[in-house]
């Protein structure tokens, strides 16, 4: 049984294609725990989607944030980059060779919603690109 207390976890990556596999597994860990069992592979798929493309699209750091609230989880990746995320690709282009656009494509397809929204802190820019999956 999934709980009903809101929960939040963020996990700072560095740049390196290796921490798509440490987002996927420490994510798997957290929705277990938390009960979340049902919504598991398809949040692995849209969390490597969103922090494969901060770590191939920027040259700074990283960062998973997953939240729990009331039956929705937010899945998003922070980086350092304020370019926005480019539209997802049509799916009638996917059979083509499409280098880039497919992970969005999939996150769209995946989720419930999704957006992104530029970020400043401390000095520093950057952006959150987020999907929501409701929990049926």
């Amino acid at each position: 049984m999934p709980e009903s207390d809101p929960w939040e976890y963020t996990l700072s990556i560095p740049n390196d294609l290796r921490a798509v596999t440490v987002c996927r597994r420490t994510l798997r860990l957290i929705l277990t725990m938390h009960g979340l069992i049902r919504l598991v592979d398809t949040a692995e798929l849209v969390a490597a989607e969103l922090v494969s493309n901060s770590v191939r699209h920027t040259a700074g750091p990283a960062a998973l944030r997953v939240r729990w609230s009331a039956g929705v989880l937010r899945v998003g990746a922070w980086d350092a980059d304020p370019v926005p995320p480019g539209p997802p690709e049509r799916w009638e282009r996917l059979g083509e060779e499409v280098e880039d656009g497919r992970g969005m494509a999939l996150v769209r397809a995946c989720a419930d919603v999704w957006g992104w929204q530029p970020l400043c802190r401390d000095g520093s820019r950057g952006k959150y690109v987020w999907c929501d999956l409701v929990a049926a």
